[in-house]
């Protein structure tokens, strides 16, 4: 299971135990459980909505190639004791900050395609060239 589930997630790990549970119970103890504020929903940017145990305040970083979220806990700015005022009128209450970036699985797995595609490029290359002997 990883740190920030989707309700998905959750419902196939409870289905194991319960194999006759809808996922729209999954939910409605999830919404119960924001509601009561025993855990944080997470709306990431183009991804299905997670969720998250740790109530504390904290921001988070996703993945841009597989979708993981971890938590960021060292954020250099906090928002909310800014004095921000939106242009709008807005009294600001809070924030959601996303990073984006790539997870270390996804860092090495593009390391290997940078290296592979090197390689391709300097090979097309090295036989174009012996196409002009």
């Amino acid at each position: 299971m990883t740190s920030h589930p989707t309700a998905s997630d959750l419902y196939e790990v409870v289905r194991m135990q319960l194999p006759r549970i809808s996922l729209g119970t999954v939910y409605r103890n999830l919404d119960q459980l924001v509601e009561a504020g025993e855990v944080r929903r997470l709306h990431t940017t183009g991804r299905e909505t997670r969720f998250d145990g740790d109530i504390k305040k904290h921001d988070h970083v996703r993945c841009l190639r597989c979708g993981s979220v971890a938590d960021v806990h060292h954020t250099p700015f906090d928002f909310t004791n800014a004095g921000i005022h939106d242009s709008n009128g807005f009294e600001i209450h809070g924030y959601n900050l996303e990073f984006t970036g790539l997870c270390p699985q996804c860092q090495h797995v593009q390391s290997e395609q940078d290296s592979i595609h090197s390689i391709e490029t300097k090979n097309t290359k090295i036989n174009r060239g012996k196409g002009r002997q």
